[in-house]
């Protein structure tokens, strides 16, 4: 190994790329400013920047396997949440004249006004934002997820109604449980990357353009729907599909980022050198170390990234207070990680 090499990227190799592989690590210097590590049975391999020391970015190469197997998952929890909400529509929306929000949300106002099937005019409503979804949002993939969705969800609603009862009309458990209900049938769709059609379609385009979590943009929509929907049924309708939206909308983004079984440790060190030793050899994890100032001292301060399973944060943070005990150490939760470790990454369909 070259000893002009960076000391962040003689820790890596030490340690057989840092991820527990087998075999000798070597570094190859493509330049002065950018090295990849490599190990000859490693099961990762890392290519980060490096600047005076210090890892500014480090990628993994590997991406999840994409196949019909996965493709048949996606559509399989397409119709499941379908048929979710579709149940939950009938079983805690229509009769308690509960307006959903969206395109349902809609039909459930026709159907106490004018006495229209809610499936049926979830269908038909949903048919030129097929359009706008395919265009805008997803192509062809988006096209055929969000038809099979609708497909399901549609006559869900109308052939389940005559046989479905009711379990209860009490305010509260109908916001936590049809919250909940709508919330991961909704998730679940989104998980396999369609939609329920409606205001689904307007939610994940200020999602991608806007930033806007998706839950929250739904949020958004259906009040503009329950102002309009308080002049039919009144108010306290209304006030409980207010709360069973927050709570669907809650449910939504947990189910569509996943619960965080991660954590982000920031750890500000006066000895960083021994603690990613440390990291590196004891918890098999990876550092990222950040450049930073002392806001008092305007001294150069590293700072250390570390990710951790949940279970490990305990460890990370006896390790820590045993190589360097004056060290700051702030502990985050991380909402979603993907890479080596952790969750694979999933690409994007074309078309």
């Amino acid at each position: 190994m070259g000893g002009s090499c960076p000391l962040a990227v003689r820790l890596a190799v030490a340690v057989r790329a840092g991820w527990g592989g087998e075999g000798e690590g070597k570094c190859h210097e493509e330049s002065c400013h950018g090295h990849v590590i490599e190990g000859t049975t490693a099961r990762a391999s890392l290519q980060g920047r490096f600047d005076s020391g210090t890892i500014h970015g480090v990628r993994s190469p590997f991406r999840a396997p994409r196949g019909r197997a996965e493709v048949v998952f996606d559509y399989a929890q397409v119709v499941l949440g379908s048929v979710l909400v579709g149940l939950g529509t009938n079983w805690f929306f229509v009769p308690n004249k509960v307006v959903s929000g969206g395109v349902t949300g809609i039909a459930i106002i026709l159907h106490y006004v004018l006495g229209t099937p809610v499936g049926l005019v979830v269908l038909a409503l949903n048919l030129p934002l097929l359009w706008l979804g395919w265009r805008y949002v997803g192509g062809m993939r988006f096209f055929s997820r969000t038809l099979v969705s609708i497909l399901v969800l549609s006559p869900t609603i109308d052939l389940t109604a005559p046989w479905l009862t009711p379990p209860t009309s009490d305010r509260l458990l109908v916001i936590c449980y049809g919250g909940l209900l709508d919330g991961l049938g909704m998730g679940l769709v989104f998980r396999g990357r369609g939609t329920t059609g409606g205001t689904d379609v307007l939610a994940r385009l200020a999602h991608r353009h806007l930033g806007v979590g998706i839950g929250q943009a739904l949020l958004a929509f259906n009040v503009v729907i329950f102002a309009g929907a308080a002049f039919i049924f009144g108010a306290e309708p209304v006030m409980v599909a207010l709360a069973l939206a927050f709570v669907s909308a809650r449910v939504l983004d947990l189910v569509q980022s996943g619960f965080s079984v991660a954590r982000t440790a920031l750890i500000i060190a006066s000895q960083p050198r021994l603690v990613m030793d440390a990291v590196f050899a004891r918890l098999g994890r990876g550092v990222t170390v950040l450049d930073a100032l002392g806001g008092y001292s305007g001294e150069p301060r590293p700072v250390l990234m570390v990710v951790v399973a949940a279970h490990e944060v305990g460890r990370l943070k006896r390790l820590v207070a045993e190589v360097d005990p004056k060290a700051f150490v702030a502990i985050v939760p991380a909402q979603e990680v993907l890479g080596e470790g952790f969750a694979p990454h999933v690409r994007e369909e074309k078309g």
